[in-house]
């Protein structure tokens, strides 16, 4: 029994070590990158001339854009699938969310400002990590 246990752990070990993860996350990057620049050619395209003016604007800040918004698109589908999350059923589903919403909008002064703090410290927290 205890040499099962043994083994399992071993197994368990060599499946997620940390080169393999590395590798996995580099090759989830790259994917992220290069489908958040296949959607990014996609838009200037539609757009037509001014997409194209608008993307010349940019300049070196494109390449860091287009990643950033290939990443974030990444971790919102991670999130939809990771919380079981699908469009509203209903038309009143949709109503009282932008009614919460609203209502939390004009209670704007009993903020809890605490909790705002620490998601703007993670926030730039994360944003400080990929820019590093």
């Amino acid at each position: 029994m205890l040499r099962a246990r043994i083994v399992q752990a071993a197994r368990h070990a060599r499946q997620y070590s940390t080169k393999s993860t590395q590798e996995k996350a580099q090759e989830a990057a790259g994917k992220a990158f290069e489908q958040g620049k296949a959607g990014a050619e996609k838009i200037i395209k539609a757009l037509g001339p001014l997409g194209e003016r608008a993307g010349g604007l940019l300049g070196a800040y494109r390449e860091p854009i287009v990643y950033n918004f290939a990443v974030v698109r990444s971790l919102a589908k991670q999130v939809y699938v990771a919380e079981s999350l699908a469009p509203p059923k209903s038309v009143a589903e949709v109503k009282a969310a932008y009614r919460e919403i609203w209502e939390s909008a004009l209670k704007w002064r009993q903020l809890n400002y605490a909790k705002v703090g620490v998601y703007a410290l993670e926030a730039y927290g994360i944003f400080k990590v990929w820019n590093f």
